[in-house]
């Protein structure tokens, strides 16, 4: 359920996300593509916050995941860490007292373990650039040039992500008020800022170790490989088409996507082929697809294991996802995968 705010845009939306292949349709803020890599009922939560200027996103998940996320046009972002986050960014190991700047229209692949939190402060790249002319700091501050790495004081990132996370939810909780009193979100905004510029004063260049330069050539691999695939929309794929396009041998493909994703590059691949049925079932008009239609252009052949495996994934049969698209009322409330609110939990 939403809430409508009195004016606008809500201040506040809650999204309970039960389906990863539409994980990326409830915000205009990123394109997201989330990809699971476990069988098991899905679940996570984003909590978005507009507080003028700027936006807050918290997100959590209890599941690995593998997620290709871009920033929307005009927008810098600037992402936190939970204590007890563990995931990589573009094969960079999350570790305490990193934070991570991107330019916007960039993708960056995340690939993260259960437990997962991110506060996520996303500022339009004019408003960043005034505040750092009218303090006078542009030699000390800098533009995200890309996507950066950035080494920050660890309590001073902590105290940041908590700041983002607890403004969330209370949000979430106090949606009602938010939204129906968006004038008076300055004194957060401004709150905002100063914990954001205070922890990107005590910011230093990121220096990969020689693990981290290997594991960034094996995420270039696997999204090399993983592109190709895409790209065929679904074609049958062989291994060796993936070596070819990622220009490595066999061994190196399989290290890489082992490393990376945790699986070999055929499990990965009957995964992002599981999902890519489930989008294309739920976006069907009525009587335009079949399930053995989509099973079988994506390359599942064996109906019996296929059920099997999208049921284990998504926690329905290909068939219940289907019949869904029949009535255009129940397929924008059930099959969407995700649960909007403007009052919290």
């Amino acid at each position: 359920m939403s809430i409508n705010p009195t004016h606008g845009q809500a201040a506040v939306t809650v999204v309970d996300i039960t389906d990863p292949s539409r994980a990326g349709d409830t915000t205009e803020l990123i394109n997201l593509d989330a990809v699971q890599l476990q069988s098991a009922p899905f679940r996570a939560r984003r909590i978005i916050v507009h507080i003028k200027d700027a936006s807050v996103i918290f997100h959590s998940t209890k599941h690995r995941v593998r997620t290709r996320t871009s920033i929307c046009d005009g927008k810098i972002a600037y992402v936190l860490f939970g204590l007890h986050a563990e995931g990589t960014i573009n094969g960079i190991l999350i570790r305490p007292g990193l934070m991570l700047a991107i330019a916007p229209n960039l993708e960056v692949n995340f690939v993260v373990k259960a437990e997962w939190e991110t506060t996520t402060f996303l500022l339009p790249s004019d408003f960043v650039r005034a505040q750092f002319a009218a303090r006078q700091r542009d030699q000390e501050f800098s533009m995200p040039d890309g996507i950066e790495m950035l080494e920050v004081n660890v309590s001073s990132a902590q105290r940041l992500f908590d700041w983002g996370k607890q403004m969330a939810e209370i949000a979430a909780e106090q949606a009602l008020v938010f939204n129906e009193h968006q004038e008076d979100l300055w004194a957060i905004q401004c709150d905002l800022v100063e914990n954001l510029l205070a922890t990107l004063g005590t910011a230093k260049g990121f220096r990969p170790s020689s693990e981290d330069r290997t594991r960034q050539r094996h995420s270039v691999v696997v999204k090399l490989a993983e592109d190709f695939a895409v790209s065929q929309n679904g074609t049958n794929i062989y291994v060796s088409d993936l070596c070819q396009a990622a220009k490595v041998s066999e061994r190196t493909l399989e290290y890489a996507f082992k490393e990376v994703l945790g699986l070999t590059p055929v499990a990965f691949l009957s995964s992002l082929r599981l999902h890519r049925v489930r989008q294309e079932l739920l976006s069907a008009t009525p009587g335009s697809t079949t399930v053995s239609h989509e099973a079988l252009r994506w390359g599942f052949w064996h109906f019996g294991d296929f059920s099997h495996a999208y049921n284990n994934c998504f926690g329905e049969l290909p068939s219940d996802t289907l019949l869904r698209t029949g009535d255009p009322a129940i397929r924008r409330l059930k099959a969407t995968g995700v649960k909007k609110s403007g009052s919290g939990r």
